[in-house]
């Protein structure tokens, strides 16, 4: 097997045994206690991430790639009809049970980010996966991102920035864009992570045909970024 289709499948069996712990990242549990004043930083950053999608305009037919446990899922599902699609079947049923759980609904589909896009629509997000994608293959996820939109229509999304206290405690940085994670039973896993840069994105996204880009950082943690299709 080629290298990368051996981290890739290696990653897939990681999100999949990660489900029931993910969201420990979000709420800052567990392995993901830092010093108090990391974990203020932390909660400021991710109120203004949700601040700032609520502001993202995303239409009325809206995908979300690379859902999840359904974190961001809850604020798009507000928003207008909303696709789901993860290539985890355990991340898929952890965001159906968390819309349920509030009233919300979306169509769940079992599919990879990379798989081609079956229609246009208005709406396009996916919440820190873009850091999985290599840099030699950037390129070519913009362009399927680009190929999901109606013209005009916006693609959002949300990544990491380089910071020690975002990950678990047990987790060193990446050694040539490759992490070693741990879960809390102690398994470990390879996992592709990459910190691009706001400035590096924005050019990524004008060269695969975007318009109006604009990525911003939030104090310590997050990328939040936007553009339009043409």
């Amino acid at each position: 097997m080629d290298p990368a289709d051996e981290l890739n499948a290696e990653m897939v069996r990681y999100y999949s045994a990660r489900a029931p712990e993910y969201d420990e990242w979000y709420l800052r549990s567990d392995r993901y206690v830092h010093a108090e004043a990391d974990g203020a930083a932390w909660n400021a950053d991710l109120d203004r991430a949700v601040r700032w999608l609520a502001d993202i305009p995303m239409g009325h037919d809206i995908v979300e790639l690379a859902a999840g446990t359904g974190w961001w899922s809850q604020h798009l599902a507000r928003k207008g009809p909303l696709t789901l699609r993860d290539i985890s079947p355990e991340m898929l049923e952890l965001a159906r049970q968390r819309l349920q759980g509030l009233g919300l609904t979306a169509r769940s589909e079992l599919r990879d980010a990379w798989a081609e896009p079956d229609r246009q629509v208005s709406g396009l997000f996916t919440g820190f996966w873009l850091s999985h994608v290599s840099r030699e293959r950037l390129p070519d996820f913009l362009s399927i991102a680009n190929r999901w939109l109606k013209p005009g229509a916006e693609f959002a999304f949300m990544d990491s920035r380089r910071d020690p206290a975002s990950g678990a405690i047990d987790h060193q940085p990446p050694a040539e864009e490759v992490q070693l994670r741990r879960l809390n039973d102690g398994r470990t896993f390879r996992v592709r992570k990459i910190y691009y840069s706001a400035s590096e994105l924005e050019d990524a996204l004008a060269d695969a045909g975007f318009v109006d880009a604009r990525v911003e950082v939030t104090e310590r943690f997050f990328l939040l970024g936007h553009a339009k299709h043409a």
